[in-house]
């Protein structure tokens, strides 16, 4: 929520809108001050509303209801630059989620490392009729993680992340590898 913002100005004094009278009169001029000292905050916010729907330019105290909004939960020990490049990409997260190539995207996008996925193939399609699908019917993902530095991954949070971005009825499972030594 927005506060009171020192030395802020309203656009729209409310003594303008009076009668002649009223604006030379001392105990209305102080009384309308008043109340533009504390609508001054709201008609910026209203003026400049665009701007808190831009995660590049919305205010830092705001980019955290901004990410719930889109559905992203970012890290809150990450730095703001980073957290907003998350919320700037929810767009092209979306359109690629529920596919291997969305998960893999978000999961490297969050930080995890290096990420491979295998999946079932169980929704599939043919050319030829009656021919077997490739692939079996289950439907599963296999998650492999690479972590940036060895021993760097938390598996519990990796489930996490792959739970909340995979399709709900596809199971998963999560295997954490270790970096080679080249």
């Amino acid at each position: 929520m927005r506060g009171l913002v020192a030395d802020l100005v309203s656009p729209t004094p409310l003594i303008e809108s009076l009668p002649g009278i009223y604006q030379e009169d001392a105990l209305a001029t102080t009384l309308t001050q008043a109340f533009d000292e504390v609508l001054a905050p709201i008609l910026s916010t209203i003026d400049n509303l665009e701007a808190y729907f831009d995660p590049a330019l919305t205010p830092d105290d705001f980019l955290d209801w901004l990410t719930g909004w889109v559905g992203i939960l970012p890290d809150e020990t990450w730095p703001i630059e980073r957290r907003r490049a998350l919320v700037a990409l929810a767009v092209q997260l979306y359109r690629k989620r529920g596919t291997a190539a969305g998960l893999a995207m978000h999961l490297r996008l969050l930080g995890v490392g290096d990420v491979e996925i295998s999946d079932s193939g169980g929704a599939v399609w043919s050319r030829t009729p009656g021919t077997a699908a490739p692939g079996d019917a289950s439907y599963r993902l296999t998650v492999k993680v690479t972590p940036p530095k060895k021993g760097q991954a938390d598996a519990a949070k990796l489930d996490e992340l792959v739970a909340a971005a995979k399709p709900a009825h596809v199971t998963h499972r999560i295997t954490i590898g270790e970096r080679s030594a080249t």
